[in-house]
């Protein structure tokens, strides 16, 4: 790599000369406002904010793309700079559904942001506006194209991050919109609902299908049992809605707010308990798996954006897959049946609100598979930016609220269960199950670094008990997909794969909080440090394995008798079928 010699607004620099010219003032501090740019994801400089003068070019030069030269002279802020950016924004604007006061994105909306900035007109142009389309008939995901500003981001991490191209550009010219083929809906069209494209949107134009309302109707009524479960990657993000920096564990401001949102008869319980039930689960299937020649590799299957990728795209590797449930629908199953006998709740009065880093889990509850004696196991889902909505409406002061400890027996939980939201892991979780059980002992040695980090796969052989096991982790569908196709055409051989379908894992979930771009260009990786928050969880805790945890041992005690009994079975498994995509029914 060699350097260049260039000079911003007047002033010498020297930098590498694989540098764009936006990477080339961010290292000198000058900030170039980006709209559609997101760094390795989309740098196509369509929506024209980041154009800079380079004296000799004949226009304005995007400078998200454009590589710096020896000699190149660039002005960033000059007035025909300011101008054209101006121009640029206020015609988005025009194009705009305005509505800032009463928008969900109006605390963080990049578009908003930027006409601040930029001292903007709102109402400069006037005109003839694209026809919007508004779809909510997904469990997961809305579309408002009102305020789409066709960057593009969306598009780019359909492709890249989930691996499914849902969504593209439609139609030309001015009535360019963007959405599935033929505008069916995003379940028809393949969608996964990872939420990646949510959580790249600089606008409103993708969010979450919300169930405040549901679940605020659910608490006002007399006759209803309201338990709220929350899962561990939320409290590794939460505050980052109020101001904290990323990765701050607030796990008991999260009881505490969520106790006074609930009132005095609401339960809260922590869904790391049934993460350890999980494992439990999971460890005992495989290793019946590995010693009589069941299905291999055996596939984790508690990521629903996952599970919506396998029956869609690639069905034949469904006999792969675990048939456990995943940690949220466990704990639904648990509570309706072994908690409702314990505390003589009759389960129709029940409504259980899990709280959760991703928006798959609204079209997991749905499930026909996940009912217990008829009885949604889970009633609603809200995401971790949903329940940021509610503590506001709520009027909490969430920083400053004490510390509360989870309601009891149903959180209990293991260092295990708290790693759940990391990728990688579930995996380490049960094998710190599975090895113990294979020696006969209590094993000292339970951190599998080899299976950590956020590489998009991650390959080991391990040593567990007796056995060697070959494992493997891999997140985001584009990866998951790229694996899959090795594992069903032979080329690779394991005994225990993960697969979470968001990069990163329930860390980086579609509910958890909008990342700043800025923050996402400058090379912050806010995965590793939400998962850190968990890992340190993991280390604080006396018993760090599923087993271990005394009230998943009474469980089994008292009522599931022991692990992949018939009784749990029951509750705690499930089933999947091939899926059609486009299909109108």
């Amino acid at each position: 790599m060699g350097v260049v010699h260039i000079t911003l607004n007047g002033m010498p620099y020297t930098v590498p000369d694989t540098y764009t010219i936006l990477e080339a003032a961010r290292e000198a501090g000058i900030k170039i406002p980006t709209l559609c740019f997101l760094k390795d994801l989309n740098e196509t400089g369509a929506c024209r904010v980041c154009v800079v003068e380079v004296k000799g070019a004949r226009s304005l030069v995007t400078a998200c793309n454009m590589k710096v030269s020896e000699g190149m002279e660039i002005k960033t802020h000059s007035k025909r700079v300011l101008d054209a950016r101006k121009m640029t924004v206020e015609l988005l604007l025009a194009n705009h559904r305005v509505e800032c006061t009463t928008c969900e994105r109006n605390h963080d909306c990049e578009l908003k942001q930027l006409s601040n900035d930029l001292n903007c007109d709102t109402h400069r142009f006037s005109g003839e506006c694209r026809v919007p389309f508004y779809r909510d008939d997904s469990y997961s995901i809305v579309r408002d194209t009102s305020k789409c500003i066709l960057c593009g981001r969306c598009v780019a991490a359909c492709r890249e991050k989930a691996g499914t191209e849902v969504l593209a550009f439609n139609q030309r010219g001015f009535q360019t919109y963007i959405g599935p083929a033929f505008e069916m809906s995003m379940d028809q069209a393949g969608c996964i609902h990872c939420g990646q494209c949510i959580n790249v949107c600089p606008t409103a134009a993708l969010s979450e299908h919300s169930t405040i309302d549901e679940v605020i109707q659910a608490i006002d009524d007399p006759d209803k049992v309201v338990v709220f479960q929350v899962a561990p990657a939320v409290r590794a993000a939460l505050g980052e809605e109020f101001g904290l920096p990323i990765g701050t564990h607030v796990g008991g401001k999260i009881a505490a707010a969520l106790r006074r949102i609930g009132g005095p008869t609401a339960k809260v319980f922590d869904t790391n308990f049934s993460a350890d039930l999980t494992i439990m689960e999971e460890a005992y299937e495989l290793l019946d798996r590995v010693k009589n020649n069941g299905v291999l590799p055996m596939i984790t299957s508690c990521s629903p954006g996952w599970i919506r990728l396998a029956e869609q795209y690639r069905p034949e590797i469904l006999p792969h897959l675990s048939s456990c449930k995943s940690p949220q629908q466990m704990f639904g199953a648990i509570l309706k049946s072994y908690w409702a006998e314990k505390n003589q709740v009759d389960p129709a009065n029940i409504y259980c609100v899990s709280v959760m880093p991703c928006i798959a889990k609204k079209g997991e509850l749905e499930r026909e598979e996940m009912k217990t004696n008829g009885l949604q196991d889970v009633d609603a889902s809200i995401t971790t930016r949903e329940l940021a909505r509610m503590i506001r409406m709520y009027g909490l002061d969430f920083v400053h609220l004490p510390d509360e400890a989870f309601d009891q027996p149903l959180s209990e939980y293991s260092g295990a269960g708290t790693i759940f939201g990391v990728t990688g892991g579930v995996m380490e979780a049960a094998l710190r199950t599975a090895a113990d059980v294979l020696s006969g002992q209590s094993l000292e040695e339970i951190t599998y670094h080899s299976v950590r980090g956020v590489d998009d796969l991650k390959e080991a052989t391990l040593t567990v008990g007796d056995l060697t096991l070959n494992v493997a982790v891999v997140h985001g569908g584009k990866h998951a997909l790229e694996l899959v196709d090795q594992i069903l055409k032979g080329q690779k051989q394991y005994h225990f794969v993960e697969i979470m379908g968001c990069s990163g894992g329930c860390v980086a979930g579609g509910g958890q909080p909008h990342v700043p771009a800025s923050l996402y260009n400058a090379g912050v990786d806010v995965r590793s440090k939400r998962a850190q928050a968990l890992y340190s969880d993991d280390e604080r805790q006396h018993i760090r394995k599923s087993h271990e945890n005394p009230v998943i041992s009474a469980l089994y005690q008292e009522y599931l008798g022991e692990p992949n009994s018939h009784k749990a079975h029951e509750l705690l498994h499930t089933t999947y079928v091939k899926r059609d995509i486009y299909s109108q029914d």
